[in-house]
């Protein structure tokens, strides 16, 4: 087999230092170095929603897509799954964002495709594949005109994910019995559809079974905790303004009736009980 050519090997190395910087770039959520990487003739096409961008377009592209926190602080979402692959003046790297929503989880699978020229950016062809558990997978099948008419991208979603989830985290909106879909598109600055298509579509949930399995679990860590409220008093602080609802949505989750829930806590050692 011939050596390759001095000059190929030269750029093939070349091409993956350029993509190699804007990885880094990336894993430190560092906009300006991102914005850096890119040619002034940049085109970045977006399979995922039908977007081609120019380099005018990526500031707010990226303000979109670009998490609050850095990698690994409080939760990273984002992984690269595959070393850069450089031949020439082109690259592929692929990378997994996980969407992880209290019991709920799917995963997007995307991939860039990259060519450098004068050593930046110069074209990025970035496809992104869903990926569901079994049980949501069959509840609903998402449509490349929703992506399309959400303005949303596969780093966008995962984005949505991780502030919604924070959201509910630290705010505790299912606490209201009122709580609906608009007040929470309001409160978190997404629009209703974007937020009904991240539970429906990708995860395969409606919004009424998302806070109602956040109300639930109100209910289970502080029965846990040690709380002597009694059950239905616990349920409607929890947000809960049916107990025919709480009572299903308890016995689906724990297997048994919440009687039978805190005989069995009484049963463990106190240390246990919130394990």
């Amino acid at each position: 087999m011939a050596e390759a050519d001095p000059a190929d090997r030269a750029l093939t190395e070349a091409t993956r230092a350029v993509v190699l910087r804007y990885h880094q770039a990336w894993k430190r959520r560092d906009r300006a170095a991102i914005l850096a990487c890119y040619h002034p003739d940049i085109a970045y096409i977006d399979y995922f929603q039908g977007l081609s961008l120019s380099l005018a377009d990526l500031p707010a592209y990226l303000d979109r897509a670009m998490p609050a926190a850095p990698a690994g602080d409080g939760g990273d979402y984002l992984e690269h799954i595959d070393r850069i692959r450089a031949d020439g003046d082109t690259a592929f790297i692929q990378y997994r964002i996980s969407l992880p929503l209290g019991r709920h989880q799917a995963e997007l699978h995307s991939s860039e495709a990259i060519a450098v020229r004068d050593g930046l950016i110069w074209r990025i062809r970035e496809y992104a594949t869903l990926t569901r558990p079994a049980e949501a997978a069959t509840a609903a099948k998402p449509t490349r005109p929703a992506e399309q008419k959400l303005g949303l991208s596969a780093r966008q979603i995962g984005t949505l994910a991780r502030d919604l989830d924070g959201y509910f985290a630290r705010h505790r909106p299912y606490l209201a019995p009122d709580l609906d879909l608009t007040h929470v598109a309001q409160a978190t600055g997404y629009t209703r559809n974007q937020i009904s298509y991240l539970l429906n579509q990708v995860l395969g949930v409606s919004f009424y079974q998302y806070v109602t399995q956040k109300r639930l679990q109100h209910c289970l860590t502080a029965m846990a905790a040690g709380s002597e409220a009694k059950t239905d008093a616990a349920a409607f602080a929890a947000g809960f303004n049916s107990l025919s609802a709480f009572y299903r949505a308890f016995r689906q989750s724990t297997g048994v009736s919440p009687a039978a829930y805190r005989r069995s806590l009484a049963e463990k050692p106190s240390s246990l009980r919130t394990r």
